[in-house]
């Protein structure tokens, strides 16, 4: 007990002290923006200029957020898969660049090692000798806290995409009226991402903005196609930028793009229904058959009870 609570005294008076020196090394080195601003504070500030508002958040991050990117770097040295990370990033649309995600990845390992901890702390307490054990359950809760962040990008990435199937017959229907009805393809597509929304708009609506800014559409699409983690969207963008480029009908390949992601869906669909017939019979099997025969015996056995004497 002594020798438990003694460890963790010493623990956190180093965890403590390492904090202050680093805090200290930090504030030796003044930022360069720090240096200029007095010199330019009352020149005027363009809107997206204007300095943050001190929130919790802020403070948070200015004190435990070298540490919690030192153990981020730590993290991807351990596991790697930077290209990997980052393709499922884009894939699954989330704003945020791979040291972000192994931030994140360390507070989810801290959050599973201080739910496991706090009740290994206490059976730590009354029984000494299971401190060793205890700890390393901690730190295997720790890696799986890591991992389980990594398995919830894999998942994101799976239910956008799903998203993005369901949504593409319906807009690519929509961009073959409107071109068909004589808009230019990007005015249809100006039309159909105002008109809709989803993960798939989304991404239109990101190539009409690289439109607008200068980008030329068969690049933007090429783009899409590259950064798409489905083969349907890849076909639908290198379709667009081929017609736009060769003056190809537009229309007639948005609407066989449209058909063949709606027959893929119903063979999806018949497949998944042929994978789960089994699991279909076990209600029958379990639950409605055992009904039938006690309604069915149930009776015959009343009377044989009330005849035999």
């Amino acid at each position: 007990m002594t020798l438990f609570v003694g460890g963790l005294v010493g623990a956190s008076l180093g965890l403590g002290a390492w904090l202050v020196a680093t805090a200290v090394l930090d504030a030796r080195r003044t930022p360069l923006a720090v240096r200029v601003l007095p010199y330019v504070r009352d020149l005027p500030r363009p809107d997206g200029n204007h300095p943050p508002p001190a929130t919790s958040s802020n403070a948070f991050a200015g004190v435990f957020g070298p540490t919690l990117a030192a153990a981020g770097r730590a993290v991807e040295r351990v596991l790697g898969g930077t290209a990997s990370v980052g393709r499922r990033l884009q894939r699954a649309g989330l704003e945020m660049d791979v040291v972000q995600f192994r931030v994140e990845q360390v507070i989810w390992g801290l959050v599973a090692f201080a739910v496991v901890a706090v009740p290994s702390g206490l059976i730590a307490a009354a029984s000494p000798e299971r401190s060793v054990p205890l700890l390393i359950f901690c730190v295997i809760a720790f890696g799986l806290g890591v991992l389980l962040r990594e398995n919830r990008l894999t998942a994101q990435v799976t239910q956008r995409e799903r998203l993005i199937l369901l949504e593409f017959p319906t807009v690519a229907e929509l961009l073959a009226l409107a071109v068909a009805a004589g808009e230019s393809p990007v005015a249809a597509l100006d039309r159909v991402v105002r008109r809709t929304d989803g993960e798939l708009s989304a991404e239109l609506g990101r190539v009409l903005a690289e439109v607008r800014t200068g980008t030329p559409i068969t690049r933007a699409f090429d783009e899409l196609a590259a950064r798409s983690g489905l083969a349907v969207v890849s076909r639908f963008a290198e379709g667009i930028a081929i017609a736009v480029e060769r003056g190809t009908p537009l229309s007639d390949v948005l609407h066989a793009q449209a058909g063949d992601v709606r027959e893929a869906g119903r063979r999806a669909l018949i497949e998944s229904g042929a994978r789960r017939e089994v699991l279909m019979m076990v209600p029958v099997v379990f639950l409605v058959l055992p009904t039938v025969v006690v309604f069915a015996f149930w009776p015959g056995l009343v009377g044989l009870r009330l005849v035999v004497p």
